[in-house]
């Protein structure tokens, strides 16, 4: 798991971010640190429009990275 929404709106997501960046991005307007996974830097983004599209797409992909990573081979050779 490394982005986490549901299906009712507005939109509303989940995601990991790096520690460096944790404390900028829950800064802004939209952005709260996420409950129960702020520890693990983990953010809860509740406007749209707190990120651009380029952003977007860039911490999802950062996110899938940051988790990806930590899993184990055995795990990682399964995906692909």
């Amino acid at each position: 798991m490394y982005c986490v929404t549901g299906l009712d709106q507005p939109m509303k997501v989940s995601m990991k971010v790096l520690a460096e960046e944790f404390g900028e991005l829950t800064e802004r307007d939209g952005i709260t640190p996420a409950p129960y996974m702020a520890r693990n830097h983990w953010i809860f983004i509740e406007k749209s429009n707190a990120l651009t599209a380029k952003e977007w797409k860039h911490y999802i992909q950062q996110s899938y990275e940051l988790i990806f990573d930590k899993l184990s081979k055995k795990i990682k050779m399964k995906i692909g």
